[in-house]
């Protein structure tokens, strides 16, 4: 039996818009329908959703930047 997280997150994903590795991690940008259309995935989990690509990209370079301090 799916637990509700699977199913959850096979429901949730659209299309790709933007994969890419930043510092080792992988980041992908998802497209969907609804009022904040672009989700945010880092290292495949959900970081958030947003209104456009851009800031999408940007909160995910933020978010690798604060949890990777070298």
């Amino acid at each position: 039996m799916k637990s509700f997280l699977q199913i959850r997150e096979a429901t949730s994903k659209g299309k790709v818009v933007f994969k890419k590795k930043i510092n080792r991690i992988d980041v992908e940008i998802y497209k969907e329908t609804g009022r904040l259309p672009f989700v945010a995935f880092v290292d495949g989990d959900r970081l958030d959703a947003f209104r456009s690509q851009k800031d999408a990209e940007l909160a995910a370079k933020e978010t690798i930047k604060a949890l990777t301090w070298n």
